[in-house]
């Protein structure tokens, strides 16, 4: 079986496909202190919860934007695929047209996810990631990959709004029921979740027009539930895109 790993700075994503069906999901937290170790430990408890054998593994991708993790995980494939697994870098013929600058510059995960939305949803696509980092995505109506936009993402700006302002306790983030706080809490939540959808639908509008057409847009990533029920724009949601990247791009460098 093909096990499939999404390494971010927040969170790690993985899962497990028989050919070319999604089985299994996880998402734990990223701790770049982890060992092979640990993290063969991880995965063991996490199979075993699923009534799975890790020891099925037979092929493994990773899409690492942790380069302390990187090394560690290539070890995990070692040990539970013995041989040695794909990492994705701007180096791999992922098959995508690419209009970028400097190309070793777009991370893993990018990549994987501008993969995973033509082969799902035809071009043209923008791919919305709400990460540590908020990344957008743009792919052409030829396909190719022409850029993006990186902000911070939504835990981001509300870590950089607590740590500055000595009077804002931490809170959850929370939609709340009205634009207009009624109280300082109900106020930090609409910034920071109506701030977010607001810039996100601002951003895809001015994608759009700087292209000259509209795009099907994707929303991914572990923050996406939050606030992609407020956008405008946003058409779908997949939060297993840059898994589903990672599998067909092993499916052609196997090929």
């Amino acid at each position: 079986m093909f096990f499939a790993v999404d390494v971010g700075n927040t969170q790690t994503v993985m899962g497990l496909y028989q050919d070319d069906q999604l089985l299994c999901h996880w998402r734990i937290a990223t701790v770049t202190t982890d060992t092979a170790d640990e993290l063969a430990a991880k995965i063991a408890a996490l199979f075993s919860l699923e009534s799975l054998d890790s020891a099925h593994i037979t092929d493994m991708a990773i899409a690492s934007v942790v380069p302390p993790l990187t090394e560690q995980w290539q070890r995990v494939a070692q040990r539970f695929a013995e041989k040695e697994p794909l990492i994705l870098t701007s180096q791999t013929d992922t098959g995508l047209t690419i209009s970028y600058a400097d190309p070793t510059e777009i991370g893993a995960d990018r990549l994987a996810d501008a993969v995973a939305a033509i082969s799902l949803y035809g071009a043209p696509v923008i791919v919305v990631d709400f990460g540590t980092a908020t990344n957008i995505e743009v792919i052409d109506k030829d396909g190719a990959f022409v850029g993006g936009i990186i902000a911070p993402g939504l835990l981001t700006s509300a870590k950089a709004l607590f740590d500055a302002a000595a009077r804002l306790a931490k809170m959850d983030i929370e939609v709340p029921a009205s634009v207009i706080g009624a109280t300082t809490r109900e106020a930090v939540q609409s910034g920071l979740t109506y701030g977010e959808i607001d810039r996100i639908d601002g951003l895809i509008n001015r994608v759009f027009a700087e292209l000259g057409y509209p795009a099907t847009v994707v929303a991914t990533g572990g923050l996406s539930s939050r606030v992609v029920a407020l956008s405008k724009t946003i058409d779908v949601v997949n939060d297993d895109i840059t898994l589903e990247g990672l599998r067909l791009i092993y499916q052609r460098a196997s090929s």
